[in-house]
């Protein structure tokens, strides 16, 4: 008689899924928002320690009696009241503010001009973008020397180029007429390459199908500009005339170089002014009140500009 083994159930092999392709994803999107994250923390510390945290210390000190190595004491609106009482003080500000309107009059339209001829050249346009980018890249503090070289009233370059003309001499920066629009002209040549870039790419930006149907209309040049230009690039050209203000309004290389803020206080500026306080003066809470009534009225200015810009284009939609 056979006799019959019974053999044993075979092991059930069990399918070892496939890793799920949603999964998979969302590890990798985790992954690259950490990666992201972690390249801004870097960001926002140096933001922190170099800027947010030497701001909010700027308004503590404000409000104190402070000088480096000692004790800080609590003065309330002391400083404030001092700076209200100096003499300088509405002269620094009244500097500002016209520095401010000629830099608007006459730095704000050059460069928007330039970009305009700039865009209808057809040969060597990039080299004249470079001529016109080129004072950008020297430092501030050399090409003020530079102007003040040229400014000089005895062998300057300005007045040996009016002799030549047979033209009357100035005394440019050394008379308190005409010195603080000497320090707008320097300013201007000396920051109006970065503005003329951008407004050249705005204008290469607008499509080229407007000015045919201008053309067709009509138009000459002046009216091409105004209903076709000005309309297109208008977002560019109000937020650069907010940052320029706001630019305008923290001048202090040319005062501090060219002028040291005479004659007469006649290019004393705000921030000149607070140099003077913490350097000169050694009176630190002085120069944070300064600094702090300067952000307080060029953020109140920012805010009212952003708004009035904001309900204008939405009238205009």
């Amino acid at each position: 008689m056979t006799k019959t083994v019974e053999r044993p159930p075979a092991a059930r092999v069990r399918p070892v899924k496939a890793p799920s392709p949603a999964g998979d994803r969302r590890r990798r999107r985790l992954t690259d928002h950490l990666r992201a994250y972690g390249f801004l923390l870097g960001g926002l510390v140096c933001f922190a320690l170099f800027s947010w945290y030497p701001a909010i210390r700027a308004v503590v000190i404000a409000f104190q009696k402070y000088t480096p190595g000692s004790d800080p004491e609590w003065v309330g609106t002391a400083n404030f009241t001092r700076v209200w009482q100096d003499p300088e003080f509405a002269a620094a500000w009244r500097n500002t503010l016209t520095f401010t309107l000629l830099a608007l009059l006459i730095g704000f339209a050059i460069p928007f001009v330039l970009a305009l001829v700039l865009n209808e050249l057809r040969h060597a346009r990039a080299f004249f973008r470079v001529v016109v980018y080129l004072p950008v890249m020297i430092p501030p503090v050399v090409s003020a020397l530079l102007w003040k070289w040229f400014y000089d009233p005895g062998a300057g370059l300005a007045n040996e180029a009016l002799r030549l003309l047979h033209l009357p001499t100035s005394n440019w920066s050394n008379g308190a007429d005409t010195a603080l629009v000497s320090l707008v002209i320097v300013a201007t040549w000396a920051n109006m390459g970065g503005t003329v870039l951008i407004y050249l790419a705005a204008l290469q930006s607008i499509p080229g199908e407007l000015y045919e149907a201008a053309e067709l209309d009509g138009a000459n040049l002046l009216q091409r500009v105004r209903h076709v230009t000005v309309p297109q690039t208008r977002f560019v050209i109000l937020m650069l005339m907010l940052l320029q203000i706001i630019a305008t309004m923290q001048v202090f290389t040319e005062p501090f170089v060219i002028t040291g803020g005479g004659p007469e206080n006649a290019t004393v500026t705000v921030l000149y002014l607070i140099y003077k306080y913490a350097f000169l003066y050694n009176d630190f809470g002085g120069a944070c009140a300064l600094s702090v009534m300067l952000l307080a009225l060029l953020g109140a200015f920012s805010a009212v500009y952003l708004r009035l810009t904001r309900s204008g284009e939405e009238a205009a939609a």
